[in-house]
């Protein structure tokens, strides 16, 4: 049998900052490059008819289905929150406003069908401030509670806002699972994923996490981490990773 391959990606598209139309068509690039099954995006935007939602605007372009969660309510022109496009079966889709509320942040399940093996999908963005410790270990711990028990394969990703050795991500990292950059790479461990040339520190927050009982991790990259014509697509890099079902 042919083995259950799947390329996924994490993105944080940094919404319509920075001439939005001029940095959409690096994206596009960056992503068809990729050539990915799966594609989590944070800080998406829609505002009414100035700003289409930029998931739908992206997964248009490259042909992949998308699905889109905000704490913003549905009929409001202007909502702001993470996507995830596949080009893959969704078997089910699910999302939650992660504790606390006031934070405004989200978690996004979807189940895709991998040749036949369904496989979660889970999205989220957590706090951003780097005092914010408490904050993140309580998202982490709702986003756990709330995601299924019942045995499927799962991946989590996203921006994190923190590295993958801080305390507060622990519950993210049980025995087996790992980062897909430093576990494939371990000298790119401290690579950052944050764009320093927009005045950012120098850490590694976007990340793969992926479960090694249940995947074999082929490779990882930081990818789009590179201005074009003094543009850069974001000021954050993207993440792929490859994983064989086990």
């Amino acid at each position: 049998a042919q083995p259950r391959r799947l390329k996924v990606v994490t993105f944080n598209i940094w919404h319509d900052r920075e001439n939005w139309p001029a940095r959409l068509p690096l994206i596009l690039e960056a992503l068809r490059q990729a050539d990915a099954d799966v594609i989590a995006l944070q800080e998406v935007l829609q505002d009414g008819e100035r700003l289409p939602n930029q998931a739908r605007t992206i997964a248009e372009a490259l042909g992949y289905g998308w699905t889109f969660c905000s704490t913003d309510a549905a009929d409001q022109p202007r909502r702001y929150g993470n996507a995830v496009l596949t080009r893959l079966p969704i078997l089910q889709q699910q999302w939650k406003a992660l504790e606390p509320l006031d934070d405004y942040r989200t978690a996004l399940r979807v189940r895709i069908d991998v040749q036949g093996r369904p496989v979660d999908i889970v999205a989220t963005h957590l706090h951003h401030t780097p005092e914010g410790t408490a904050i993140r270990e309580r998202q982490v711990a709702d986003l756990l509670t709330w995601l299924p028990s019942d045995g499927t394969p799962r991946i989590v990703l996203g921006d994190l806002n923190a590295a993958i050795t801080n305390p507060e991500l622990a519950g993210l990292r049980p025995r087996g699972v790992v980062s897909a950059v430093p576990a494939a790479h371990p000298e790119r461990a401290n690579e950052t994923t944050l764009n320093v040339a927009m005045g950012h520190r120098s850490d590694q927050i976007d990340h793969i996490l992926v479960d090694t009982d249940r995947f074999t991790l082929e490779s990882a990259q930081i990818f789009a981490n590179q201005a074009v014509r003094g543009i850069s697509p974001s000021d954050h890099f993207a993440v792929a990773a490859t994983v064989t079902l086990r």
